[in-house]
């Protein structure tokens, strides 16, 4: 179901579309650019072109009141250091003050951050086709995992963390999963039961530096442009620190109940065993990793439940979720 934009959602977008534009001579940018909307979800992103030249550009308006200064600063430095290692990111453009995250005000819209990158070409990976794309994001994983444990971060980096606490406790980052729809005393028994065991296992699995540590924390299929034999990775705006095998379980958000998740889950083994190492006891804990990222999409539902995609997921996905709690106590209890 899409629901039509009200009006004060409209009236919200053109703000934040005025915002933009009142930013574009700190870029040096030309007056001829246009901005439109590209997406609105958590942060607010437009398209700049330049209809003379060609000239593309995406600016992201950044939503109040959730990441600081600093903490929007460290995404941007670590995603400029990902692409001085050969690991493709979109690329944060600077204002003419040499600045890559500017302040920006209006009446209308108030105080909001301000980021701008170079355009990437690209098109989704084929999500019909779900194998090789694993496995191109266990390689990815790799890469990515390889370079923030060896980042010099600066002395200002900020970032959230993704504990068990940060995804699926009662004050989760993303809200409560008990408050979601559809959910009977039974369901929310088996997935207490569930987030129990998760929390005895993880306790055991540990922390150490080769366990947890800056992630991209959002690696699915969706945040990825493909043009050619490069692929470029977007949306960094839940990276953090957590465990690395948060990305792997966020290869396979929304559908981590599909029968063939094993085989989805070794490919992306596969595919990261060509850059990292993985050990035995990583790849026994790829379902406690599976089931915490589904509970933690679960409290997202519930605190995004005006969403067209949290609509879109119904009583249907919600069951899937305890089913998945049963089989993975079945397994792992």
């Amino acid at each position: 179901m899409t629901l039509a934009p009200t009006e004060s959602h409209l009236s919200y977008i053109a703000a934040l579309q005025e915002l933009a534009r009142s930013a574009l001579p700190r870029y040096g940018f030309s007056s001829n650019v246009q901005v439109a909307l590209l997406s609105h979800s958590e942060n607010t992103v437009f398209r700049l072109d330049n209809p003379k030249t060609g000239w593309r550009a995406v600016m992201r308006v950044h939503r109040a009141n959730y990441q600081t200064p600093n903490a929007i600063q460290s995404e941007l430095d670590w995603m400029t250091a990902l692409n001085e290692a050969d690991i493709a990111t979109p690329q944060p453009l600077r204002t003419l003050d040499g600045e890559s995250l500017i302040q920006v005000e209006t009446a209308d819209a108030g105080k909001r951050m301000i980021a701008a990158f170079a355009w990437v070409e690209g098109d989704f990976p084929d999500e019909s086709n779900l194998p090789p794309s694993l496995q191109t994001l266990g390689e990815l994983s790799a890469r990515m995992h390889r370079q923030s444990r060896q980042w010099q971060r600066p002395s200002y980096f900020e970032r959230h963390t993704w504990s068990l606490n940060d995804t699926v406790g009662e004050n989760g980052r993303w809200g409560r999963w008990r408050d979601a729809p559809w959910l009977h005393r039974a369901k929310i028994n088996v997935l207490e039961q569930a987030r129990d065991l998760m929390s005895l296992r993880l306790a055991s699995y540990g922390k150490s530096p080769d366990k947890y540590g800056l992630i991209h924390a959002d690696l699915r299929i969706a945040n990825l442009l493909v043009k050619k034999d490069r692929t470029t990775i977007i949306d960094f705006d839940d990276c953090g620190i957590g465990w690395f095998l948060h990305d792997m379980a966020t290869t396979l958000s929304f559908i981590e109940h599909r029968p063939d998740r094993r085989e989805l889950m070794l490919r992306w083994a596969e595919g990261y065993a060509r850059h990292g190492a993985l050990t035995q006891a990583d790849i026994e804990e790829f379902p406690t990793f599976l089931m915490q990222r589904r509970l933690q999409l679960l409290a997202w539902m519930a605190s995004h439940s005006e969403t067209e995609l949290a609509q879109s997921l119904g009583e249907r996905w919600v069951a899937a979720t305890a089913d998945l709690a049963t089989d993975y106590l079945r397994q792992m209890g």
